[in-house]
Parts: structure tokens; sequence; C-alpha cells
């Protein structure tokens, strides 16, 4: 059992009581006109997705730390049964090694879906991410690249991950052209993004809040279907003010929009961003300048979070349509915490009490 495991299988007989105890309310997409649809948690999404992955491509493999028995979360559970284990298999705990061996499948022409156990491990393969995998395209003239390359990693709050199973790193990559990087919310978008990913020609990160795994529940349409890159979703419509937030922390702003309707009559339009890079600036501005009040929220801590680069591009294109300053509720500038975790996260109360300061500027 590695260094991850024991922690994930304590997590997997208890995750009832944390989704009991969870800083959220999980609202679920409404149902697609799709005919053919199949209820799924979001871990059973994401095994649809790469199921469907492996069996149209031929070339595709699927592999990570546990991930040839199915994985600590189980979003591989009996994919080597079906395909093998040459094609699903278990890797070395090497984080770097996984990622090298991710970008050479992808370059000899292969499709590579790599797991990182958890987000906050991926730090070893940051160099060959950001370096390599980034870069391959250009840096051969267009010769060379590793477009089919997707990695998937676990992150975010998971009610007692402490400082080494809760981080969410989006911002570290969204500084890096060449990568295109995605949070999901819920399973119908977690296997669109995925099937997305794993057919576009740049590599890709998934960034899949596992806390949502089995707390995230929908009617999933069992065929295939991508889900775009690069398009924010209008979740709630409103008037006064924008609710800007990515995977759990749409949840968290969905409930703080209920909350400011019935509290403070207050009319709030809810913005998923989906994509971290590249993100839809003309969704946000379009947003804000109808409302004129914005709040952008994540898990993530405040000082160079990717709230301040939603901030700043707000303010550079929309700074004679706002009404009030643009304000961020986010993680704090800490390591994240054991016991104190409900304190370090932006939750409800902390984001309708960051309303009430915008609306009363």
């Amino acid at each position: 059992m590695n260094r991850h495991s024991r922690y994930l299988f304590s997590f997997v007989k208890t995750s009832k009581s944390v989704i009991r105890t969870s800083h959220f309310t999980y609202y679920p997409d409404p149902p697609t006109p799709a005919q053919n649809k199949q209820k799924m948690n979001m871990f059973q999404a994401i095994n649809n997705a790469m199921d469907i992955a492996l069996g149209e491509d031929a070339t595709a493999l699927l592999f990570g730390e546990d991930v040839g028995f199915g994985g600590v979360f189980r979003c591989s559970i009996n994919l080597r049964d079906k395909y093998g284990k040459d094609r699903v298999f278990n890797t070395p705990l090497c984080e770097q090694g996984i990622a090298g061996f991710a970008i050479g499948v992808a370059n000899a022409g292969a499709t590579a879906i790599a797991e990182i156990q958890f987000a906050d491990y991926i730090f070893p393969a940051f160099d060959q991410i950001i370096n390599e995998a980034a870069k391959f395209r250009y840096r051969s003239g267009g010769i060379f690249d590793c477009g089919s390359l997707t990695i998937r990693a676990p992150c975010g709050a998971v009610g007692h991950g402490a400082l080494y199973h809760s981080q969410s790193p989006e911002a570290y990559f969204a500084h890096t052209p060449g990568l295109k990087v995605v949070v999901p919310r819920g399973p119908i978008k977690a296997k669109g993004l995925l099937l997305a990913c794993v057919r576009d020609p740049n590599p890709c990160l998934v960034f899949e809040p596992k806390v949502l795994y089995r707390a995230a529940v929908e009617e999933v349409p069992a065929d295939a279907y991508v889900s775009e890159i690069g398009k924010a979703d209008v979740l709630r419509k409103g008037k006064d003010i924008t609710l800007i937030g990515w995977g759990t922390q749409v949840h968290v702003l969905l409930e703080v929009a209920e909350l400011a309707k019935k509290d403070l009559k207050v009319d709030c339009e809810v913005i998923d961003l989906v994509s971290i890079l590249p993100w839809d600036k003309d969704a946000i501005c379009k947003s804000v300048k109808k409302t004129g009040r914005v709040i952008v929220s994540h898990e993530a801590p405040l000082t160079q979070g990717f709230g301040s680069e939603i901030s700043a591009s707000i303010q550079e294109h929309c700074f004679l349509y706002l009404e009030a300053p643009v304000k961020r509720v986010t993680g704090w500038d800490t390591p994240f915490p054991h016991v104190f975790e409900p304190f370090y996260l932006p939750n409800k109360y902390r984001c309708l009490s960051a309303i009430k300061e915008v609306i009363n500027y």
C-alpha cells in the first residue's frame, strides 16, 4: 500500500459522514435531452468516459498509481479486466515518471490518460508538464507534439484531507501557454470535459474535486459527448451581482444566491467558469457589465489564486461598468489546515457576508 492509499481507503469507508458534514449542498445539473441516460455519481461518470475513450481508440493507455485495480477512488474500476493489463496498469510511485512516460506515449502517437493520485502530489511532475508537455509542439516547430495527453488529478477539500490531500493547484498551471486546464462541477460535466480533453490536440489537465466523486449524482447521457473547453456556464441568471466559481465552489455559490435572494432581496447571477485555461473572458465581462458587481470565489489561497487574473481582467475591461471593487472570497494564505478546515474554506457564510459588503459599497 503506497503513501496515499491508506488515507484514501479511510476516505472511502467514511465518505458518507464526510458528505453529511460537508460545507456545501450539491445542486445537480438539469436533465439533458439525451434519450439514453443512466444515474451516475461523478466517479462512475469518469469511469464511463474512460471506458468510451479506451473503446474508441485502440492506442489509448490508462495508467497511474493503483489504477490497475481501480484506483483509490475507484475511477478506473473494472477497466483493466475489460481492456487488459497492457492498456490499463499500475505505475511506480513516481509522479515525475508518470508524467514523463505519458509525454512519451503521446509523442509517439498514442493516447495517454494518466492519473496523479492526488493533485497535491503533482508537483514532482511539474517540470515535465510545464517544460516538456506544454512546449513540445513549439520547441519542435510543429514537428512533434504530445497533444493526445490527458492528466487527471483529484483536488480540493474533502473534509479531513489536511495539507497534503486538499490543495487546489489550478493557478500554477494556468500560467503556462500550451496547456488546457478544466475543473468539473458534477458527473455530466466531468464526463463531457474528460472526453473533450482526450480528443483535444493539446495536453490537458483535469482537476476533479474529490468530495464530489460520491456526493454528486446526476442522470448522465450514456453515449459519448463532449463539453466545450473554454466556455463558462451561466447556471443562474441575475441582475444585481455576478458570482464566479468552479468545481465544488459553484455549489456553495448557488446556495448563497438563494440565501441572498431570500434574506437580502439581491438577485445573483452564478457562473461556473468550468475552464481555467483557456477561460471564458467574454462570458464574464458580459455578466459584469450587466450587474456592475462581482465576487470571485475559490478554495485555493487568495494571493495569486486564479481569481487574481479574473479580477484584473474585469478591472481592465469592465472598469466603467463597476459599482464596487471586485471582491474575492477564497482560502487563506496558509497551508491547508486539518481540524480548522471549516474556518479555511470560503463557505456560504463568508460569501453571503461578501455580497452584503459589495451591495452596500
